[in-house]
């Protein structure tokens, strides 16, 4: 299977900080399905490193209080365009993310509280019928 994955997940230093977030599943999750790397934020048109952002309701806006909606929306128009045109069945992204959030979300406060919710991209790809799933799920589809 073709699975979508934050490229952050695989080392890439495109998170927010400027960071990465390899996770030690996915070397597991590549032998078995073809894995193809996104970062939503940077394709979108946003800068590594950024000024960290939050969704609230259906704004995202950085912690200095700029609104960077629009750059999210348009990444994640462009994460579903990769997604179709590479024919990706399913998605592993990057949890708590304002793009790739799946399920539980920062709640715009900028406290590290959580709210139930979906990053721009995460939502977008469900609401086209791509399974999303955060990075704690990896173990469950190895076992499938």
């Amino acid at each position: 299977m073709r699975i979508l994955i934050s490229a952050c997940l695989l080392g890439a230093a495109c998170r927010y900080d400027g960071q990465s977030k390899p996770h030690p599943l996915v070397r597991a999750l590549a032998e078995r399905h073809q894995l193809v790397p996104v970062c939503p934020e940077q394709l979108g048109g946003l800068p590594t490193p950024r000024t960290p952002s939050e969704r609230r309701g259906d704004r995202v806006v950085t912690a200095d209080g700029a609104d960077v909606t629009e750059q999210y929306r348009r990444g994640a128009a462009e994460t579903l365009a990769l997604c179709r045109m590479l024919g990706c069945e399913a998605a592993v992204l990057k949890e708590r993310s304002p793009s790739c959030g799946s399920g539980a979300i920062y709640d715009g406060t900028f406290t590290s509280a959580l709210t139930d919710g979906w990053g721009a991209a995460a939502e977008l790809l469900r609401e086209n019928g791509i399974p999303v799933y955060g990075e704690s799920r990896i173990q469950a589809l190895l076992e499938k």
